[in-house]
């Protein structure tokens, strides 16, 4: 048997795909939650080499030891990645996924590195295939939360846009004013507007580096208005996102139950919390009904 056949009958194998597909995608099996663990350590034991590696640069001895597991690491995660195209049913779509594009960015590095000096410290993008331990300890429930999170994000940018526009104005003119009262004092380090601004966003983050401080009576005043003021300022984005998740949830929970017109279900419940009516049923005969009626409306009309 030539090697082209071999390789036909092993992209053939449906019962070996079916098999390994089980192992690299499922976590319902023994064997696949075995494999989800050891990719896990595997991910885990690479974040800290990297980070070692940055650590004993000047240690050759030890950064030999690091390169040597490293490549046996990123070996194993390639090996790992062409099985999961090989057994995947549709291999274009998991490339193209989520999970398909991290798996790949996680890789890449590692070869990178041969061409462009420090693309190796990239690898730290494994950290991202963490997330396959919401897979094994089933916890996709929290991804859900996490997506209205990023929903509620995502519809309250205009405000949120508008806010920091508002808030680069603040600190453009609080920094000018403090120029103005700080500049021209012997000591003073306000020696002109843009370090002031600097200050002004210091300052009002609440960070505080202590690089820059006023000297004057007034201006030691005036820097506590701008503290009192950064703690309001920062308060406002998560009341904002707040809302929206708060205004998300209340459009999730108003599905009326057809049978006794109360609210409150969740939006994949199947049946009524109040009276028991399945939800789903009653609902599509409410919906006939209404339509059987539209009907024979228009036939009496006409």
């Amino acid at each position: 048997m030539t090697l082209k056949q071999r390789w036909n009958n092993l992209m053939a194998n449906q019962e070996l795909k079916d098999k390994l597909y089980k192992i690299v995608f499922g976590s319902e099996t023994e064997v696949g939650k075995k494999f989800d663990v050891v990719l896990i350590i595997a991910i885990i034991l690479s974040i800290f080499i990297v980070m070692c590696d940055s650590l004993f640069r000047n240690h050759p001895w030890v950064m030999g030891a690091f390169v040597v597991l490293e490549y046996l690491l990123t070996a194993f995660f390639t090996i790992e990645y062409l099985v999961r195209l090989y057994c995947s049913p549709k291999p274009r779509a998991y490339a193209l996924s989520f999970f398909g594009i991290i798996d790949l960015l996680s890789i890449l590095p590692m070869y990178l590195g041969f061409f462009l000096h420090g693309a190796r410290y990239m690898l730290m993008l494994r950290s991202f295939r963490l997330i396959r331990v919401f897979r094994i300890f089933k916890l996709f429930s929290f991804l859900e939360e996490g997506h209205l999170l990023l929903k509620s994000i995502k519809d309250s940018l205009h405000k949120m846009v508008i806010f920091f526009l508002f808030v680069v104005i603040v600190v453009i003119c609080l920094g000018t004013v403090m120029f103005m009262v700080e500049s021209g004092v012997p000591g003073s380090q306000f020696t002109d507007i843009p370090t002031s601004i600097y200050w002004a966003v210091v300052t009002m983050t609440t960070v505080g580096y202590g690089d820059i401080t006023p000297v004057t009576s007034m201006g030691r005043f005036f820097s506590t208005i701008v503290m009192l003021l950064g703690y309001t300022t920062m308060a406002v984005p998560p009341a904002i996102v707040t809302s929206e998740i708060v205004k998300y949830n209340k459009k999730q929970i108003r599905r009326v139950c057809p049978n006794c017109g109360r609210i409150g279900h969740d939006k994949d419940a199947m049946f009524c919390k109040y009276c028991g009516s399945d939800l789903e049923t009653t609902e599509m005969i409410k919906v006939s009904k209404e339509k059987n009626k539209k009907e024979e409306i228009e036939s009496n009309n006409q």
